[in-house]
């Protein structure tokens, strides 16, 4: 196949589509903005899903809980703690390869 060749018809397609103007109009029509807006807000929900309605109570749960934990946890988040130090193992390989006191 031969693409330089004119008799051929891919070469007769792009060709002819290197040519073509596209002039449509890709504006919007008068006034669609403004009324998509108002079909929306126009729209009103009467009541909520049952899975909404579950939800929003899980939330509210979760935020008690939340709270619940921190306050019954209060003293044990504000305690400073003295740090334990650990016996050193007198067997320890590691320690006795790098002879770390």
């Amino acid at each position: 196949m031969n693409p330089t060749n004119p008799k051929q018809p891919w070469a007769r397609l792009t060709a002819a589509a290197r040519h073509v103007h596209d002039d449509r109009d890709t504006a919007a029509p008068y006034g669609f903005a403004t009324r998509v807006t108002a079909i929306a807000f126009a729209s009103s929900r009467s009541s909520l899903s049952l899975v909404e309605r579950f939800a929003w109570r899980a939330v509210g749960v979760a935020g008690v809980l939340a709270i619940l934990s921190v306050a019954l946890n209060y003293s044990a988040l504000t305690h400073k703690a003295v740090p334990v130090e650990e016996p050193v193992a007198d067997n320890d390989t590691v320690s006795l390869l790098l002879k770390v006191d």
